[in-house]
């Protein structure tokens, strides 16, 4: 079963659960299928607070965003872009930075069909979408170059993406490849959920999700940091992902409710 856009140019697979969709369900969009909730729903009922995860994850891209712009950066390349929830990155930035550049990849067609909506720039800035997958980083390397100066400092944001990203598919090997291609100065931010606090729930959950056709490699805290090897750490380093730079944005109503089970970094490259 498919289903298309408004104007036909995408085919979208709703014979599975999207985790973009998932999201968009988790953040009470409405641009996800009976499928994608009913996964949501299965989710909940292993952890209530799926929802609020989700939240928490959104709020630590517009706090990192953030820190990065008064900081300098520019130019931002956002990969597992998910469906658009505003504000999204480059409001962020440009609030702060008007004449940033940002561009958006994903590799869910339902993305593609809302695209427009990333694409609303300041006059001074620019923004771009890729339809690509974090699977192939020298095609998106190759058409982020397009847009980006890969001669200047680029803050790669892989927000609560790597999770779906197995080591069989060399998640480690791919982050090393695309900050490969980035100068000095250079950023990684990045959160990924973690089985570390509560592992029995974690594996249910896992093993819904491959009986659904999703992977889901939840990682420990160090092989999490392994992600940020040879890079400098921002302060406060590797955290839960509420408590990286809390006073840079509002907290998320529950996130206090227990250990949020994922971390967040942001790391320079050198």
């Amino acid at each position: 079963m498919t289903g298309q856009d408004p104007a036909g140019a995408v085919e979208i697979d709703t014979s599975k659960p999207h985790p973009a969709r998932m999201y968009d369900w988790y953040l009470g969009g409405k641009d996800n299928y009976p499928v994608d909730e009913a996964m949501g729903r299965q989710m909940l009922a292993l952890d209530p607070r799926v929802p609020v995860m989700a939240r928490v994850n959104r709020a630590f891209m517009h706090r990192s965003t953030r820190w990065l712009a008064k900081n300098g950066v520019r130019q931002f390349l956002d990969i597992g872009t998910g469906i658009p929830t505003e504000p999204n990155l480059h409001q962020v930035a440009q609030q702060i930075a008007p004449d940033a550049r940002v561009v958006y990849c994903d590799n869910d067609p339902i993305v593609l069909a809302h695209a427009a909506a990333l694409l609303r720039s300041t006059p001074e800035g620019v923004t771009e979408y890729l339809q690509a997958d974090v699977r192939d980083p020298d095609a998106i390397v190759e058409s982020a170059g397009k847009v980006l100066d890969l001669g200047r400092p680029v803050a790669l944001s892989l927000v609560a993406l790597l999770h779906f990203v197995s080591d069989e598919d060399g998640a480690h090997e791919l982050v090393d490849r695309l900050l490969a291609a980035l100068p000095s100065g250079s950023y990684l931010m990045m959160t990924h959920a973690t089985a570390d606090f509560s592992p029995e729930e974690s594996a249910a959950a896992t093993a819904k999700l491959k009986a659904a056709g999703v992977t889901l490699a939840l990682r420990s805290r160090e092989q999490f940091t392994r992600f940020f090897d040879g890079l400098d750490l921002v302060e406060p380093g590797v955290a839960v992902v509420p408590e990286w730079h809390p006073e840079l944005g509002e907290p998320v109503p529950g996130q206090d409710d227990g250990v949020i089970p994922g971390y967040g970094a942001v790391g320079r490259k050198l």
